[in-house]
């Protein structure tokens, strides 16, 4: 178990080294592509989940609020 830490350690110590050092400095944009092909995924799996289970989803929907009015 112990033996399966100090990897983690080591990297965590050289990545708080070269932070400190300047050597990864951060853009004051942030991660925007990588936030943009989130959204562009989550939004494919959206319409792909819909395009094939439309009825299925909506006999859910229908049956959920159905159980929460009575």
């Amino acid at each position: 178990m112990l033996a399966a830490l100090v990897p983690l350690v080591v990297l965590w110590q050289l990545a708080t080294r070269a932070a400190l050092s300047g050597r990864w400095r951060r853009d004051e944009r942030g991660d925007v592509p990588g936030w943009v092909m989130i959204v562009v995924m989550t939004a494919a799996i959206v319409v792909a989940l819909t395009a094939v289970a439309k009825d299925q989803l909506q006999d859910m929907l229908s049956q959920a609020l159905d159980s929460v009015t009575k």
